[in-house]
This record gives C-alpha cells, sequence and structure tokens, in this order.
C-alpha cells in the first residue's frame, strides 16, 4: 500500500536546531511527500532558515503555542498520515521508511510513536533513557494500556497518525499549553482504535530541557502530567519553562 505522507514541524524561535532537523528529513531512504514547517510565533530567523531550504513549505502561526501549531499542521498537511517530529529532532536514515511500514503492515494501526535517543547529553543521561527504555517504559506501557486500558505512552516529539483518525477525535486540544499535550492525543487516540509504540522507530534528540532543569526536575515533570492526563483527563502543569538558547 502506498500512502501519501506529510511531515510536520513545529517551530517556535528554532533557527539554530531546525537546519539538521529539516536535512535529514530530506536525506531520508522514504522521501517525505510534503514538508512543512509551521513557524509558530517565531521572532528569530526561523523562517528564513526554513525558507533557504529546498522542498519545505513554511505556514506562518502567529498564535503562539505549540499544541495550537500541530493543530495548524493538520489542517493544512495533505497526506494520509500526518508524522509529527520537533525542530530539534534529527531522524535516522530509514525512520520513515520503518514508520511507513508499520502502517502498510497492519491496516488497523492508527497511530503510532517512537522513542527518543539524545546527541547531546552526557553519558549518565543515556545510560538512565536506554535504561527506561527497555525497562520501566514496557512496565508502564503494560499497565496504562492493557491492564487499566486508560491510554498509552505517546512521545509528542515522534509520532505518527492517519488524517482521518485524528480528525475523528477532532484534533489536538488546543487548550492544553505544552505539557501533557502528547498524552492526551494519545489517550483520545487509543479511545478510537490501535495504537502502537515502536522502539525501533526512534529519533536523535536534543537534552536541552535536562541540560537546563535538571534529569530530577524534568522526570518528575513528566512523570505527573503523564499521570495527571490518563487520570484527570488533564495536565498538572499549565505553563512550561522555555529552554531555547
Amino acid at each position: 500500500m502506498t500512502f501519501r505522507i506529510s511531515v510536520i514541524v513545529c517551530a517556535h524561535n528554532e533557527a539554530q536546531y531546525l537546519p539538521a532537523c529539516l536535512h535529514s528529513l530530506l536525506a531520508q531512504s522514504r522521501i517525505p511527500d510534503e514538508i512543512l514547517v509551521i513557524n509558530n510565533a517565531s521572532t528569530d530567523s526561523t523562517r528564513a532558515v526554513a525558507d533557504a531550504i529546498p522542498h519545505v513549505r513554511v505556514v506562518d502561526e502567529p498564535r503562539k503555542g505549540l499544541v495550537v501549531a500541530r493543530e495548524t499542521g493538520r489542517l493544512i498537511a495533505t497526506g494520509d498520515i500526518l508524522v509529527y517530529l520537533d525542530a530539534d529532532c534529527r531522524a535516522p536514515l530509514t525512520w520513515l521508511e520503518r514508520i511507513e511500514r508499520r502502517f502498510a503492515a497492519d491496516p488497523v494501526l492508527i497511530a503510532m510513536s517512537g522513542s527518543y535517543r539524545f546527541y547531546d547529553w552526557d553519558w549518565w543521561g543515556r545510560l538512565l533513557i536506554r535504561a527506561y527504555d527497555y525497562t520501566l517504559a514496557p512496565a508502564t506501557q503494560f499497565l496504562v494500556k492493557y491492564l487499566l486500558r486508560i491510554g498509552t505512552i505517546f512521545y509528542g516529539g515522534n509520532f505518527a497518525v492517519r488524517r482521518s483518525a485524528l480528525q475523528r477525535i477532532g484534533g489536538f486540544d488546543t487548550s492544553i499549553e505544552f505539557h501533557g499535550e502528547d498524552t492526551n492525543v494519545g489517550r483520545r487516540l487509543f479511545a478510537v482504535g490501535r495504537v502502537s509504540l515502536f522502539p525501533d522507530c526512534y529519533l536523535y534528540t536534543s537534552a536541552r530541557r535536562y541540560n537546563a532543569m535538571g534529569k530530577g526536575a524534568v522526570f518528575r515533570l513528566y512523570v505527573r502530567n503523564f499521570t495527571s492526563v490518563l487520570l484527570r483527563g488533564r495536565p498538572k502543569d499549565t505553563t512550561h519553562v522555555d529552554v531555547r538558547t
């Protein structure tokens, strides 16, 4: 089965990281049919940087907010499969090919997510996150998805979804400011179809939030918002720290 794939990159003041992200998409073994950069109220040279790279369409979204930018991308994209990654991510050469293969092999799969590896973190942080991927993450997924059936692990900087499924749930919840938005959309998609987590569809990303805030603070931040969205339907934190430099 052949899909039209749109890759959506939401970018607020991401001129420093965006070129590596976009060039990694253009180098894929399966080239995207469409690359959208949602220039989200940037005050730096994000738009100029994106405009300078071939085969990239830039869409200005003046309303600041990650979830607002995600929704703008959904409404504008033309693909059957919408793939989202963050502007500080870098995709391995076969990342998109693996994603397409997953959807082609499973017609009832409506959404999927992959994990992260970090290109600018210390060895201790990289060891911790790999240990999490092979121990705590599978245990958490088993608990929330298969035992409690209340949702799924879903990484906001690395996921793909059928456009029809996103439309079915009404798109993204733009009332969410930042944290917990990924768990929210994963939970709502899980309620209407098959959502899976595939470790082999990982992305490289920046550890800038961990570097700026500290490992413990970020771990606690993610745990409390993941738990709050699954149990209460809303994130605990209603603001976030902008760690861009």
